[in-house]
């Protein structure tokens, strides 16, 4: 596997903003979507293209704030499609447009809802299931899979993490500090802090309104709402148990774990090593590619390049 910027995308920043706002991310699919309710009395939205009877289902679990509109989504669908695999996007909640229901959001240790769902989805398909998840899906990902031990290989033939914040210690205060927290952070909380609010006003007394309102940076957010809303007493304690990196010997699995070491999100100096992985975990660290960028070819550039190659790995491991 092997990944080379184009010389006119330099830069982790550019290679991360280019590409989810302008570059050819193939033809757009027309979804089918399924509501399925939850054992908790809640829902989820899972977007589906269909394929024969036995063909692989590829399952994307998307990043924060994701859906099956964001670029990557768009991208991995069409590379199904291409291949007449099945394609299923399961919204977590209150990303599907929206509100949910019951007194939680989603997160990036959510490895109990990521085992529903793939339960669920491997029940209803008669081929292999295939699971990548992009950034926060794909560190809630490979949680699943450490919990699950040999067990997952029940549910998923193989998995790929891809631009994942597997040490979410490291990410997160990248995240927080200088370009990152002008731009990323500020556009992520301009939908999580209203998300929240609504979620307040669904269950008065859930939290502090007004001091969420005050939130400038994720570590602030996940104080106040992710991590109590969750079982976490803290934003430490949430960055700690939720990480995937302390506990990537415990997959059992086929699993390649796809990192950028430009990604402004995700510090190179927090990978893996290979001494942290067993034999089911492949690496692929490129120095390029950004945070889910990976654009290739002339101006604007595709994105098919990368879930392409995640794909013939993830069937060359089914």
């Amino acid at each position: 596997m092997v990944y080379q910027a184009p010389r006119w995308l330099p830069g982790g920043q550019l290679q991360t903003i280019w590409p989810a706002l302008f570059a050819d991310a193939g033809a757009a699919a027309s979804f089918r979507r399924e509501r399925w309710d939850t054992p908790d009395g809640d829902f989820v939205d899972v977007d589906r293209l269909d394929a024969p009877v036995g063909a692989p289902l590829l399952v994307l679990f998307h990043g924060l704030e994701g859906s099956s509109q964001s670029h990557y989504a768009k991208a991995f669908a069409a590379v199904a499609k291409a291949r007449g695999w099945g394609f299923a996007l399961p919204h977590f909640r209150g990303c599907s447009g929206e509100l949910n229901l019951a007194p939680r959001a989603y997160h990036s240790g959510d490895f109990e809802e990521i085992g529903w769902l793939l339960d669920r989805l491997r029940a209803a398909n008669g081929g292999p299931v295939l699971a990548v998840g992009v950034s926060l899906g794909g560190n809630a990902l490979l949680r699943w899979a450490e919990e699950s031990g040999a067990d997952a290989a029940a549910n998923a033939s193989a998995v790929c993490a891809v631009c994942s914040p597997i040490d979410l210690t490291a990410a997160g205060h990248a995240i927080g500090r200088g370009f990152n927290r002008h731009t990323y952070t500020r556009m992520f909380l301009r939908t999580m802090v209203p998300k929240a609010l609504r979620k307040l006003a669904q269950h008065p007394g859930l939290f502090d309104g007004e001091r969420l309102r005050q939130a400038r940076n994720l570590y602030e957010f996940d104080q106040l709402f992710t991590a109590p809303l969750h079982g976490f007493r803290s934003t430490e304690d949430y960055w700690l148990r939720a990480s995937a990196k302390p506990q990537l010997q415990r997959i059992r699995i086929p699993a390649l774990l796809l990192n950028a070491r430009n990604d402004p999100f995700v510090p190179a100096s927090c990978l893996p090593l290979q001494q942290d992985v067993n034999s089911y975990v492949r690496l692929w660290q490129p120095e390029q590619g950004g945070h889910v960028g990976f654009t290739a070819g002339r101006p604007p550039g595709r994105l098919l390049a990368m879930p392409e190659q995640v794909c013939d790995w993830l069937a060359s491991n089914c």
